[in-house]
């Protein structure tokens, strides 16, 4: 723990304070889910035979600090699967310290493990804090996003 944190895999005993970081996470982008989808979705993260949803958390002893959802999915382009980056959030006091670098680089290192060389995500063009650090660990595509 040299940067006064830790990466892990999220762990059934991380129910409440993973809740908790993912509802902040939600809160920002101004969003709400019904609990059943908070239970299904943690369920699926800890699944152990449900490999493509996966969840990483930044620690200090017991104590979540931020997490990072990541997704393995096959694609029309390539040969081999790719990650997609889902959720990325840090709690606002644990803020500036590196834990949304290291988990993404975190997710870099299990996408490789996975022999899955391309990971991607978005934001919203207003996030700029945010844009600042992915400026810096990734490159910006040109793409913009359509949803049904």
């Amino acid at each position: 723990m040299e940067k006064g944190f830790d990466i892990r895999l999220l762990e059934d005993r991380d129910r409440e304070q993973w809740q908790h970081i993912w509802g902040e996470y939600l809160r920002f982008y101004e969003t709400k889910l019904p609990l059943e989808t908070y239970s299904r979705t943690f369920s699926r993260l800890i699944d152990n035979n449900f490999s493509n949803l996966n969840c990483l958390v930044a620690h200090s002893n017991d104590t979540l600090h931020g997490l990072v959802h990541y997704i393995f999915h096959p694609d029309a382009w390539e040969t081999t699967d790719v990650c997609y980056l889902q959720d990325l959030f840090t709690l606002k006091e644990m803020r500036q310290q590196g834990i949304a670098t290291a988990l993404i680089q975190a997710v870099y290192e299990a996408a490789d493990i996975n022999g899955t060389p391309s990971v991607y995500w978005m934001t919203q063009e207003f996030n700029q804090k945010a844009r600042n650090l992915y400026d810096q660990v990734a490159s910006v595509t040109p793409f913009i996003i359509y949803q049904r």
